[in-house]
């Protein structure tokens, strides 16, 4: 993770230092960074503003720390699902799976996710981006090159491509679960009691990527 806190910080017990950043997760979620205030921020952690600048240099500091943490906690849900040797259709199912539940528990980390997508500030764009991507970017062309070593997968296609193109997926099934206007589009194009049928959206997407993939029945 990130070490964008000053020391003040790290001094702080372990729950506080969780109220702080979760206050700020949903700040940032709700508001995006621009329209956060660090104010809001201290006074429902219940410290003051003061403090916070102890805490933190800047607002800018703040929000790349609670970006950080978004990205830990997806690391940590895909190493879990990683970490069990499978083969590639089961792994894309597994993280499917993963998707629905972990974007059900943590649904502002999911929307600070999708605010994130629209801000101007390219230095905090890149800054994010080389984070939360570089766990998936990699991670998924690989286990396209391995299901094409073991005669999985069509060896015509590039797997860079194809890792972006499922990232794609995962990303707006995220999106689908915790954002108001991707959860009515999802809604609009299957069914309004769409959310009452996880197995079938799974059932559905695999199909989906099996036939991109060409992949063995």
């Amino acid at each position: 993770m990130l070490t964008l806190n000053k020391e003040a910080f790290n001094k702080l017990t372990q729950d506080k230092q969780e109220k702080i950043l979760h206050t700020a997760i949903v700040e940032f979620a709700e508001h995006g960074f621009d329209g956060a205030n660090i104010n809001k921020i201290a006074e429902k952690a219940g410290v003051s503003v003061g403090a916070m600048y102890k805490y933190f240099e800047n607002k800018h500091d703040l929000y790349l720390m609670a970006v950080s943490v978004s990205v830990e906690k997806l690391k940590s849900v895909l190493n879990q699902v990683t970490s069990a040797k499978t083969d590639f259709l089961s792994t894309v199912e597994k993280i499917i799976r993963a998707i629905q539940v972990y974007s059900r528990e943590n649904i502002y980390l999911t929307k600070l996710y999708n605010v994130m997508t629209t801000e101007s500030d390219s230095k905090v764009i890149w800054q994010i981006v080389s984070q939360m991507e570089g766990v998936t970017a990699k991670l998924y062309a690989s286990f396209i090159k391995e299901a094409q070593t073991n005669e999985e997968a069509r060896t015509d296609i590039d797997p860079r491509y194809f890792a972006f193109f499922l990232d794609n997926l995962f990303i707006l099934l995220q999106f689908s679960y915790t954002c108001e206007y991707y959860k009515e589009r999802l809604k609009m194009f299957i069914d309004e009691d769409i959310f009452d049928h996880d197995d079938l959206l799974v059932e559905q997407l695999m199909k989906f990527v099996k036939g991109a993939l060409y992949l063995k029945s």
